[in-house]
């Protein structure tokens, strides 16, 4: 189970490579056991185009778990019409 520390620190125990042995092998290789600790990622900031994106998906009323039918109505009647033209 992955744990996040308060200072933002991500660890979690290694899931891979797994150890295995060959039929021909006479060892076991991988399975480099143990933990790892790494940084979350930043948020970062939105380029204009981004901005822009997604202020047109607003006004149009594009959001998660829209269907695809209205998606495609959307994209056509409105955001088509709304980026051509400058946002």
């Amino acid at each position: 189970m992955p744990i996040i520390s308060l200072s933002g620190a991500y660890t979690a125990p290694k899931r891979r490579p797994s150890a295995y042995k060959a039929r021909d092998a006479a060892y076991t290789v991988g399975g480099n056991n143990g933990y790892y600790i790494a940084a979350l990622p930043r948020p970062y900031p939105k380029t204009a185009q981004q901005q822009r994106v997604a202020r047109v998906a607003d006004e149009c009323g594009i959001h998660k778990g829209i269907s695809k039918s209205a998606l495609q109505t959307a994209m056509v009647e409105c955001v088509g019409p709304k980026m051509r033209k400058g946002g």
